[in-house]
């Protein structure tokens, strides 16, 4: 007999253990959440929080995303990417980066309700486990998962408490494998991987200086260091990360993969602190410095009947684009929904299967989209005369000859600057985050397909092709508030979307949900309806005639829709929703 039994348990607290935890409880689903460290983050590691992320902490309540922007760094001090020799020294350019160049900044507005910032790991961490264990997960640290076993009704963990050094085990129907880069979950579930571990080398030091007098100027997340001697392994330069503005900073520096992990001690800590900042006298206080691998390696499948990986237990790469908390996080807010109305008995298990269907084809885009990112600094060491080797004199030579007054001082001068807006698909990306579509059997296609915009990866386009996320736009009550599509859908429940002359739908989903037992609510907007769309922003988006639906799932993407009325609403509404929980 199992020492503690649970309907989920999940073994990790990162980003994508804790937001799943705190969905789940959300939605009253019993989730034991296990950690083997007697704390949270102890390092600000994922810090770029997107758009897409902080729509799925606004789903879990005003209070929570209020808290993440209480402690983040907002969005307007996040996008001077700055390329300099030193932080003191010479800027050899910058972007307007993360949704702050104009243009940008209007296609953010646009695409969401919610700003991107920049919130450490240090930070995330605890907002998302605070709220799990608030809302009734269970948590219990000092606790490695050692090993599982499953079988046709659940799943047999043991763990070790690292207090007392016993064994324990724990019985759930479904286990979820937040573990990390080296996950054990995925290692004995033995589930699929491509691509490579450990293709590069990088140490982080964080430490404390008051840099204002050379940033704050300039504000930005970014300062890369492009001098002789910062071209080791690794990202290829020198990295300078704001952490807490403009006093708490990261040092990323690269080490050659193919010799031994070097021992980063306070002297050499301040001294590549001194070389990158350019400050041959400056004062740090150290705060840790660790080493860790750049990696290249996603699962091609997420599930094995019972268990589930998401978060880095599934997509190991580098930071570039940032996309590695936000991915896991948005992992969680997919698979908490579907394991919810399993567990409740809303659907049958066959509703899981699409989880690794949507995901796993995304940990494959981020993770190919990440390692890209790396290669693409390429351009910027052609320019400066970098990729030639570590002749440090040529370096220098080359740098200043981008000053001369010369054909080729020009045209070094526009493939350098060429080279840094080149990377928009690293700093800018917001097509990547926001155009994640999903084809499995939890979407119930209506024959079209979903179409494709300019430029996928830069630029997000908004449509309600069944799959894809909900668009947002404003909408009004009648009262006069302002509220985002979104914010009318997710909290756990299916929503109908409909229009003047939606009536059937609406009763429709009065049926399905007592049918099924199911969360389902419904929303007509037009005027004199719940909500109007007064400035004609969801007009513009919908895609559906005003007597059309959309049913969106809990995870805010469209299940399913009708373009226009149908005589048999209820009938196409019960079929759908029969089909998409696997009835």
């Amino acid at each position: 007999m199992a020492d503690i039994t649970t309907d989920v348990l999940i073994i990790g607290t990162g980003p994508a253990g804790s937001a799943t935890a705190a969905l789940l409880a959300s939605s009253g689903v019993e989730t034991l959440v296990v950690n083997r460290y007697r704390w949270l983050a102890n390092t600000p590691r994922a810090h770029i929080t997107n758009q897409r992320t902080m729509e799925v902490l606004r789903d879990l309540g005003p209070e929570v995303e209020a808290e993440a922007m209480l402690h983040a760094a907002p969005q307007h001090l996040m996008g001077n990417n700055v390329f300099c020799v030193s932080l003191a020294g010479e800027e050899l350019g910058r972007m307007q980066s993360w949704g702050t160049s104009p243009e940008s900044k209007a296609r953010h507005l646009r695409a969401s309700p919610c700003e991107m910032n920049d919130l450490p790991q240090t930070f995330m961490e605890p907002i998302l486990f605070k709220t799990a264990c608030s809302r009734g997960a269970q948590p219990r640290m000092s606790t490695e998962y050692l090993s599982h076993v499953q079988d046709a009704e659940g799943v047999t963990t043991t763990c070790r408490d690292r207090l007392t050094g016993r064994d324990l085990t724990i019985r759930s129907k479904y286990l979820v494998g937040a573990d990390g880069g080296n996950s054990l979950v995925a290692e004995h579930a033995g589930l699929p991987f491509e691509g490579k571990m450990g293709v590069g080398g990088s140490m982080n030091i964080l430490f404390r200086a008051d840099l204002s007098r050379y940033v704050a100027h300039r504000p930005s997340v970014l300062y890369w260091i492009m001098q002789p001697g910062a071209d080791v392994g690794g990202i290829g330069m020198g990295l300078v990360r704001m952490v807490r503005p403009w006093n708490e900073w990261l040092i990323v520096w690269g080490y050659d993969i193919n010799q031994p992990a070097p021992v980063v001690d306070a002297a050499m800590a301040t001294q590549v602190a001194r070389q990158l900042v350019g400050v041959p006298d400056l004062e740090i206080d150290l705060i840790s410095a660790n080493t860790w691998t750049v990696n290249n390696c996603f699962a091609t499948r997420m599930q094995k009947d019972r268990v589930f990986i998401m978060g880095d237990a599934a997509h190991r790469h580098p930071p570039s684009n940032g996309l590695g908390s936000n991915t896991s996080i948005q992992d969680g807010f997919n698979l908490a929904w579907k394991l919810a109305a399993v567990v409740k008995g809303q659907a049958t298990p066959r509703l899981l299967d699409s989880y690794s269907t949507e995901r796993a084809p995304i940990a494959r885009q981020i993770v190919t989209r990440a390692n890209q990112s790396i290669a693409e600094f390429g351009p910027i060491f052609e320019a400066l005369g970098m990729d030639g080797g570590v002749d440090h004199d040529r370096i220098e030579a080359s740098m200043a000859a981008r000053c001369d007054a010369t054909p080729a001082g020009e045209a070094q001068r526009e493939a350098l600057r060429k080279a840094i807006d080149f990377k928009c698909y690293e700093f800018d990306c917001h097509g990547v985050e926001m155009n994640q579509r999903y084809a499995s059997g939890a979407v119930v296609s209506d024959g079209t397909t979903a179409p494709v915009g300019e430029n996928m990866e830069l630029y997000y386009h908004p449509t309600t092709t069944p799959g894809a996320r909900l668009p947002h736009a404003w909408v009004y009550d009648r009262h006069g508030g302002k509220h985002s599509t979104l914010d009318l859908c997710g909290k756990g429940k299916f929503t109908l979307i409909t229009g003047i002359g939606g009536e059937a739908w609406v009763k429709a989903a009065e049926v399905a949900a007592r049918s099924l037992n199911l969360p389902l609510r419904s929303v007509t907007i037009g005027p004199r309806a719940d909500y109007e769309d007064h400035v004609g922003d969801w007009h513009k988006v919908r895609d559906i005639r005003d007597g059309g639906c959309l049913l969106v799932r809990p995870d805010q993407h469209v299940a399913w829709r009708s373009r226009t009325a149908s005589a048999t609403a209820e009938a196409d509404l019960l079929r759908t929703l029969r089909a998409i929980l696997g009835h």
